[in-house]
């Protein structure tokens, strides 16, 4: 039985808190997760406020060393950056890839530390949903291969980048957020949505709003994915689990964790009830899941690889 795609976060982040910078074994973890069946390598993006590998670098590389999966961004910040260069850059790593890209994206959060990134990289951070918006449209523009004339943000005059992605129209655009407006864009302009993700509930609510937004552009509903984004800390208890978690969580972001469980799909607990909880999202119309693990990386990837297994996914 087909079960969703199942995907893995690199720990980028975790490398650089832990001074562990080589790139070498992030590599590694990419090859391994591939060998075990894992359908897509994700990365994070951040620049000063959780500083990290430059995604798309990185991805140019994994793209390279691990040949069959999809690779992608979860999340990509993309005002932070120019969308002609973010364009050429993208359209190169799918071409190496040979098609295999997704640009997950966001807005990122309003938080201090975010808006001193956005100053930091000279971008106004409150027009930053218009900015990411034009800037997308503007990359799919050149990603067609045609010159492009362009007035707004950015001036372009019969403009060209090569080479142009390998994907026909450029690599898939996904993005998540919960308010209105962000599920009306997701279903509107994008690809598929990809957010932290409530309950499977609160997900087939989210989901069916975007696929209302689709079908009211003029799109097929079907066509835009389902996709979420869950931390996992599997132990031989849900409270040993949560502890992990909570851990995890308030140093990775310098807050307090049980506070940023209750913001995003986590799970904590037995490795039998990981398959649970994929199911009960599975059930709830999630086509693919990103996983992020709270340490100890080689043991939870042979841990999902046991759990798919069980579930009679292939």
């Amino acid at each position: 039985m087909a079960g969703p795609r199942i995907g893995y976060l690199l720990p980028t982040r975790e490398q650089i808190m832990q001074g562990r910078p080589a790139a070498r074994p992030l590599l590694d973890l990419a090859s391994r997760a591939e060998a075990l069946g894992f359908d897509s390598i994700w990365i994070g993006d951040s620049l000063t406020a959780r500083p990290r590998h430059d995604p798309l670098t990185l991805l140019a590389a994994v793209a390279a060393r691990v040949p069959r999966v999809q690779i992608g961004t979860a999340v990509l910040l993309p005002a932070l950056r120019n969308p002609v260069l973010l364009a050429h850059q993208a359209a190169t790593i799918d071409q190496i890839s040979e098609g295999r890209l997704i640009l997950g994206v966001g807005i990122a959060s309003d938080a201090p530390s975010i808006r001193a990134e956005f100053e930091a990289a000279g971008v106004p951070f409150e027009k930053r949903v218009g900015r990411m918006m034009e800037g997308l449209r503007l990359c799919r523009a050149l990603w067609q291969g045609e010159p492009v004339d362009w007035d707004g943000r950015w001036t372009l005059r019969g403009a060209t980048v090569a080479p142009v992605p390998h994907r026909p129209g450029g690599p898939l655009l996904w993005i998540g957020g919960h308010s209105p407006g962000s599920l009306a864009r997701a279903g509107t302009f994008f690809d598929g949505w990809f957010p932290l993700a409530p309950d499977p509930a609160g997900f087939a609510h989210g989901l069916a709003e975007v696929r209302g937004a689709a079908a009211a552009a003029g799109r097929a509903p079907e066509t835009v994915a389902g996709a979420m984004y869950l931390t996992v800390a599997l132990a031989s208890s849900v409270a040993e689990g949560e502890a992990m978690l909570d851990g995890f969580l308030g140093r990775y972001y310098n807050r307090p964790g049980a506070e940023m469980r209750a913001r995003q799909a986590c799970y904590a607990g037995p490795e039998a009830g990981l398959g649970e909880c994929l199911a009960a999202y599975a059930a709830a119309g999630v086509s693919h899941v990103c996983l992020r693990f709270a340490g100890a990386h080689e043991a939870h990837q042979d841990a999902v690889a046991r759990v798919r297994s069980a579930l009679g996914w292939a």
